[in-house]
């Protein structure tokens, strides 16, 4: 069994930066395509980044030059760097695993993490 386990969110002032981690447990974890959505109040749940086996990395427009996706395959983890935080970043991260790039951006998930809550509010 796949597990998925965040850590790192928390209430940060406008301006400030988090890293988000996400410890990968049960598979081998270099197969994976990784990726980070993120779900607001109201709001759909959105991939705002994603990282090939290989280390090809993907982010939409809303959040380029902020956030930064990297995986560590010794480590079985992948992190999310998001700097310049803003209000409308506030949301539950989800970490998540699939066979490809193109599968997280078209909603094939294989394995999600249970969510780690990002506040940014003075």
């Amino acid at each position: 069994q796949v597990q998925l386990v965040e850590s790192g969110g928390g209430l940060v002032q406008p301006g400030g930066s988090l890293r988000l981690s996400c410890a990968v447990a049960g598979s081998i974890f270099s197969v994976y395509a990784m990726g980070w959505h993120r779900q607001a109040p109201g709001k759909q749940r959105e991939l705002v980044a994603g990282i090939s086996h290989g280390g090809t990395t993907y982010y939409p427009d809303s959040v380029k030059g902020r956030f930064t996706i990297s995986r560590d395959n010794a480590k079985n983890t992948v992190y999310l760097q998001i700097n310049n935080l803003k209000p409308e970043d506030t949301a539950v991260y989800y970490c998540n695993a699939g066979w490809s790039l193109a599968g997280l951006r078209t909603g094939h998930i294989e394995y999600w993490g249970q969510g780690t809550q990002v506040t940014v509010s003075s």
